[in-house]
């Protein structure tokens, strides 16, 4: 297997600083909840690193906004653009990809051009186009399609909703009144990262990730044993003790779950 580094292109990002009004720094827990005891798993330590200050509503309408820097942000896989409002006002977005330095944009509720970073209402937004960081309900701000190189697909429309097909192939039904931003996410690379080393991770906050079956009996239902034994079950288990494959975790319950026309095609192993 091949380890050599492939890092991301960062020719295309400008060489600033982030903007220190929009930074914010905050506190690890290292996976611990309020207890004090371990809720989240190979979690703990990596590089010091600021949060970004997000903007996901965009809730200045009708103001244009110019891009004045495309910034890197080691909180999230996309790029950030830097938008100056004609108030000078700074704000961060995600950064959609194709968007460059000195473009303007701007959210309206009105039916305009869908250019690349315009934010409009979706049932604004003509068939075919594609979108990302997508309401689910209006004025509640962008929930889905944020991560680096992804977007939806604007089907159709029908009865005030519109049926939108996501980036894991489900399509669902999707308010017309909620708000959604024209373009894919920048920095489609991503996915061909290799980070090289174990060391690399580390520097992310990512922990080692060891076998169930190399624990103790105490801390794992597949440890125990002398030298390399089976599992010693019917099927694979979590930590907890529940079934660790084939089980679907959505909750039937969930309000949300009316709004799915087709669930999402699971692509086959090879």
């Amino acid at each position: 297997m091949i380890r050599k580094k492939k890092i991301k292109n960062l020719k295309l990002l400008t060489k600033k600083k982030p903007e220190k009004g929009l930074l914010l720094r905050v506190k690890k827990t290292g996976g611990r909840g309020s207890s004090g005891r371990i809720t989240s798993r190979h979690i703990g330590g990596g590089a010091r690193k600021l949060i970004r200050l997000v903007d996901f509503k965009q809730t200045k309408k009708d103001i244009s906004a110019e891009v004045i820097a495309i910034e890197y942000d080691p909180n999230r896989t996309a790029f950030l653009a830097l938008l100056n409002y004609e108030d000078n006002e700074k704000r961060y977005i995600i950064c959609p990809h194709g968007l460059k330095i000195g473009d303007k944009v701007i959210t309206t509720d009105k039916k305009i051009e869908a250019k690349i970073g315009n934010r409009l209402k979706i049932k604004n937004i003509p068939e075919g186009t594609m979108i990302y960081n997508i309401e689910l309900e209006p004025e509640k701000g962008g929930k889905i399609v944020r991560s680096a190189g992804s977007s939806a697909t604007i089907l159709s429309y029908d009865a005030g909703y519109a049926n939108v097909k996501m980036p894991s192939s489900e399509i669902r039904k999707i308010p017309g009144e909620c708000f959604a931003s024209i373009g894919s996410v920048s920095n489609p690379e991503y996915r061909f990262i290799r980070w090289e080393k174990a060391g690399k991770s580390r520097r992310k906050g990512k922990r080692p990730h060891v076998r169930g079956t190399a624990m103790n009996p105490c801390d794992h239902p597949h440890g125990g044993g002398e030298g390399r034994q089976p599992i010693g079950l019917k099927y694979p288990k979590t930590p907890q003790g529940k079934h660790a494959l084939g089980v679907k975790t959505r909750n039937k319950k969930k309000w949300t779950s009316k709004l799915i026309i087709q669930r999402r095609i699971k692509k086959k192993r090879k």
